[in-house]
């Protein structure tokens, strides 16, 4: 049994400093860096990058909303073809870095409220933001992997279009019982105990399910990342406990493939 084990970096800028990069890279499998528009800079970009490949870890270009300010967790009303560009522009920004320190990028994973956008339209039969990520996708390296929430509509349009994708679930993200992810803005959103976390994740692994919000079991789930964020307080410590955990159940932790 193998499984990935990701997580977001790269989102520092500047002379500010977020996030616990160096330690996580330690644990997991694969990072997911910061393109430079909700967060990052080329700088910042180019030493994740170099620190990722170092260790062996999975790379892959991370782009959001253009928005520094609200860090990518806002709204912003894009038309796809806006999306597609803006999309494509950060992929071929991380890329460059990649390439120059003699990597690969192996995968796209959609930012913050992009890949709630995207995921939640798609649910309402409006397809265009996902369509316009897969095909920015598309037109840079149909060989890259996209990365999007298990089960979701998002991930089926990416499938239609031919695209490789890879489902993930969430370590320390609270469930509502249709198999989204609670808001951010409502109490208990996000789960900071290592013990509730590192349990979740040996559930998620060995059983295929998750214990939603209210109580409901979501069973017969169907993944290949699971996804630990990287700038909660307790980060190194639910990342260092879930690798621990995965290795002594004797579950390889490698980079995704599909």
């Amino acid at each position: 049994m193998r499984i990935d084990l990701n997580s977001d970096m790269g989102e520092s800028f500047g002379r500010y400093k977020l996030g616990y990069d160096e330690e996580l890279l330690k644990y997991v499998s694969s990072a997911n860096i910061a393109c430079g528009l909700h967060a990052g800079d080329p700088l910042v970009m180019e030493r994740t990058v170099k620190e990722a490949l170092s260790r062996g870890v999975g790379v892959g270009a991370h782009p959001g909303y253009p928005d520094l300010q609200g860090f990518g967790r806002r709204s912003i009303s894009m038309s796809p073809e806006e999306v597609e560009a803006f999309v494509l522009y950060q992929i071929g920004a991380l890329y460059a870095f990649v390439k120059a320190n003699g990597g690969t990028l192996r995968h796209v994973k959609p930012h913050g409220q992009l890949y709630n956008d995207a995921n939640n339209a798609a649910s309402r039969g409006d397809e265009s933001i996902a369509r316009a990520i897969g095909n920015a996708v598309k037109r840079f390296d149909p060989s890259l992997i996209l990365v999007g929430l298990a089960g979701s509509k998002m991930v089926e349009v990416w499938r239609r279009m031919g695209l490789k994708v890879a489902e993930e679930v969430f370590a320390d993200r609270a469930y509502n019982p249709d198999g989204t992810l609670v808001s951010r803005s409502k109490p208990g959103a996000v789960i900071k105990d290592p013990d509730e976390v590192v349990n979740r994740v040996i559930r998620m692994v060995k059983e295929r399910e998750v214990v939603a919000i209210d109580g409901t079991v979501i069973r017969n789930l169907s993944f290949d990342t699971i996804c630990v964020h990287g700038d909660t307080p307790t980060a190194v410590e639910l990342v260092k406990r879930i690798r621990e955990a995965l290795d002594r159940e004797g579950i390889e932790v490698k980079p995704m493939e599909v």
